[in-house]
């Protein structure tokens, strides 16, 4: 019942009384003015019909609660929209969850970090703006809002991330793309708005978002409500502030290519790092600093060698094995023999570290240097227009490294699988998408021979850069 029902009710029987008085000073003053007599009973009948009418009123205002508990209750609009309200907050209440959004502070610093000089150089400039906006700000220069880090697994893209908030020495907040997939419509996207609005508040500040392609992959025809919501709703928050904001989102992805566009456009992530595995003199660098402290009789250098295709966080475990081995046999110092038996434990414990045996880091060397040769086919990204012989000549690098191999070897081997995947993409999308060519096979064949044609032409100049790598230790 609304609370001012009793009011209508008082004013619904004043309304009646007044227009059952109206009614009967009208009826007699008819009988008084008329110039007829009324004859019979009419004249009781209308007196007798207009009392009854007023005692009725008098009676349902007077009972009106026993009446009404006699009667079947409807439930009024408002009540209605009240419970709904009040249901809806409970179910709100019940799948909404409280806030996991929290700021840190990092004690990592570049200088715990090895290995990754270049990416260092890079990041610097994030950093000194953080530390020193108005050297900037005063020229207005805007540094990019995201920075995006892309490197397969294990080469240290969240350590970065946090080495740069304790650089800069600013609140860093973290979080994984996964963490914004929720059940409910919503629930990512309001996660979205308040890490932006936390990020804001304590400025200047780093936001990283691990694994970004968990919600920021390429939309498709298939429906996604909640991952496109939470995608939308972190190009919406990234477009609300400026390069002076003093808020760096940094994100991490192992793939670039399944993102969506939107992300990749200038404004957004528009400042990419790219993070490959540590190379044999980073690998060094890295053993040190992992072994800084620790006794050891054993020959790093060696060991960078041995540990072809190992990512820093590879390294890490390597050592730390071999520690483990160390204790268990109650030495006070890492061998040989416990670099051995950790190397063992990785090989046959995981699938991803490999170790190669000379032959094979031949062939690896071999193959490197071919694509360092043909670099020069590589378009670098900078161009967005690009001709059909331009294309043929991306497609050239990433098919030189397995065509090379082949003719210095005289077969094929089994070598990188996604760089003949990515000479085939491009083929395919100059015919299906540009209609530049008509056989993608065809296509192919031709750029083949084209390369043997030159590398049987310049196998001296190739030759010579395989063993310029070797002598520097850039096979890797």
């Amino acid at each position: 019942m609304l609370p001012n029902s009793d009011n209508n009710n008082k004013k619904n029987f004043k309304l009646m009384v007044v227009s059952s008085s109206i009614l009967l000073a009208l009826f007699i003053y008819t009988i008084f003015k008329s110039s007829a007599t009324i004859e019979g009973s009419s004249y009781y009948i209308g007196m007798v019909f207009l009392f009854a009418l007023m005692l009725l009123a008098f009676g349902l205002h007077f009972f009106r609660e026993k009446i009404r508990a006699m009667l079947p209750v409807k439930q009024n609009f408002s009540q209605t929209l009240e419970d709904v309200q009040n249901e809806s907050a409970t179910i709100s209440a019940k799948t909404s969850q409280p806030s996991t959004i929290e700021v840190t502070k990092s004690n990592i610093r570049f200088s715990d970090i090895a290995g990754i000089q270049n990416t260092k150089s890079e990041l610097n400039e994030i950093v000194d703006f953080l530390n020193n906006p108005k050297k900037y700000l005063k020229y207005g220069v805007k540094l990019p809002k995201g920075v995006l880090l892309v490197g397969p697994p294990g080469v240290g893209k969240t350590l970065i991330a946090r080495a740069v908030a304790g650089e800069a020495n600013v609140p860093f907040f973290y979080q994984s793309g996964a963490s914004f997939v929720h059940i409910y419509v919503g629930m990512g996207a309001k996660r979205v708005r308040e890490l932006f609005a936390k990020a804001k508040s304590v400025a200047p500040a780093i936001v990283f978002i691990d694994e970004i392609d968990a919600i920021g992959k390429k939309r498709t025809g298939d429906r996604n409500d909640e991952r496109e919501a939470t995608l939308n709703e972190l190009l919406t928050c990234m477009d609300g502030f400026e390069g002076d904001s003093s808020v760096v989102v940094i994100a991490a992805t192992n793939k670039i290519e399944v993102l969506d566009e939107a992300l990749l456009r200038a404004g957004r992530f528009d400042r990419r790092v790219f993070l490959n595995l540590p190379s044999t003199n980073d690998r060094i660098e890295i053993l040190k600093l992992y072994l800084k402290g620790k006794q050891y009789s054993f020959d790093i250098n060696s060991l960078a060698n041995e540990t072809l295709g190992f990512s820093s966080s590879a390294l890490a475990t390597l050592v730390n094995e071999a520690l483990l081995n160390m204790i268990k046999r109650g030495g006070v110092s890492i061998l040989d023999e416990d670099i051995s038996a950790a190397k063992i434990k990785l090989e046959y414990g995981t699938n991803e570290k490999k170790f190669y045996t000379p032959e094979e880091i031949d062939i690896l060397a071999l193959y490197k240097a071919i694509q360092k040769y043909f670099l020069k086919y590589k378009q670098q990204g900078s161009k967005s227009i690009l001709s059909k012989s331009e294309m043929i000549s991306s497609m050239k690098y990433y098919l030189s490294g397995s065509v090379g191999i082949e003719y210095f070897k005289k077969e094929p081997y089994t070598l990188n699988s996604n760089d003949i995947k990515e000479a085939y993409n491009i083929a395919d999308i100059m015919k299906n998408q540009y209609k530049m060519v008509d056989d993608v096979t065809e296509l192919v064949k031709i750029a083949k021979m084209e390369l043997k044609d030159e590398i049987s032409q310049f196998e001296d100049e190739i030759l010579e850069i395989k063993k310029t790598l070797e002598v520097n230790g850039e096979i890797f």
